[in-house]
């Protein structure tokens, strides 16, 4: 399933290092929003130590800060 996501979050995406992958539908290896607060903190579970600009740390946390990543999880849930 392809999933659709506003131009606005596709520009304001410009560090991507993924290719928008993301947005196949189908990648297994995405990172898991374990946690949404106030549609402003995600804190995720990456299945992977790849680098990515959009995830931070907090302690031994992550939280993600992909405007693309974070439509997906608004818009589909996943």
């Amino acid at each position: 399933m392809k999933l659709h996501i506003s131009d606005e979050s596709l520009r304001a995406a410009t560090h991507c290092g993924k290719g928008f992958s993301c947005l196949d539908g189908d990648r297994k290896d995405i990172c898991k929003v374990e946690a949404c607060i106030n549609k402003t903190v995600y804190l995720v579970k990456c299945f992977n130590d790849d680098y990515c600009f959009y995830k931070k740390s907090f302690g031994m946390e992550h939280y993600c800060v992909c405007p693309v990543r974070k439509e997906i999880y608004d818009k589909y849930k996943i």
